[in-house]
């Protein structure tokens, strides 16, 4: 069934599928972050790996958020009991809330930048979302399966009501629901 328009066109919207995340080099992670100006949006349990695989995130982030880049993180709460559930689920060694612990840290620096605003989400999280100006990564959350070993599928928008719309209008959806971490 199409809506608004789109349909089929939307496919044209797909860069990229990979079966796992973690089959997307870390060159182009790199190059998508590097290359933003306007808005940068994450959204997931943990965002744990992008700083461990990027050893500068932190100080580009910043530099963006001087040069007038929006930031917006949003990580799971903590006490959530959506982190409980994901957490017995994935039976990883490393529990959420250490990596959510750990991203807190890391990010930490950039709490008094001008443009960047870190939250909590407490909602079911179906997808992390990681949007690049007019470009999205975006991980589908299999049941018991850790982030890193989920597909992905990079998007860049070409039109109003494509995937990439759909995406975005999901972000501000889930952003709406959060809270400010302090």
């Amino acid at each position: 069934m199409k809506r608004n328009g789109a349909g089929a066109d939307s496919a044209g919207e797909i860069v990229n599928a990979y079966p796992y995340r973690s089959n997307l080099p870390t060159s182009t992670w790199w190059d998508l972050v590097t290359r933003s100006t306007q808005q940068i949006d994450l959204l997931g349990y943990t965002l744990y790996f992008l700083s461990l695989e990027h050893p500068e995130l932190i100080r580009v982030l910043r530099e963006k958020c001087e040069s007038g880049c929006l930031i917006r993180v949003a990580i799971a709460d903590p006490g959530s009991a959506h982190v409980r559930y994901r957490d017995a689920e994935e039976e990883q060694p490393i529990t959420l809330v250490a990596r959510i612990n750990t991203t807190l840290k890391d990010f930490a620096p950039l709490a008094e930048c001008i443009n960047f605003d870190m939250h909590y989400q407490d909602v079911p999280l179906y997808n992390s979302i990681f949007r690049f100006d007019d470009q999205m990564l975006v991980t589908p959350h299999l049941f018991a399966t850790p982030g890193a070993s989920a597909p992905l599928l990079h998007l860049r928008r070409l039109k109003p009501g494509g995937l990439f719309s759909r995406f975005a209008e999901h972000f501000e959806k889930v952003w709406a629901t959060t809270k400010p971490i302090n």
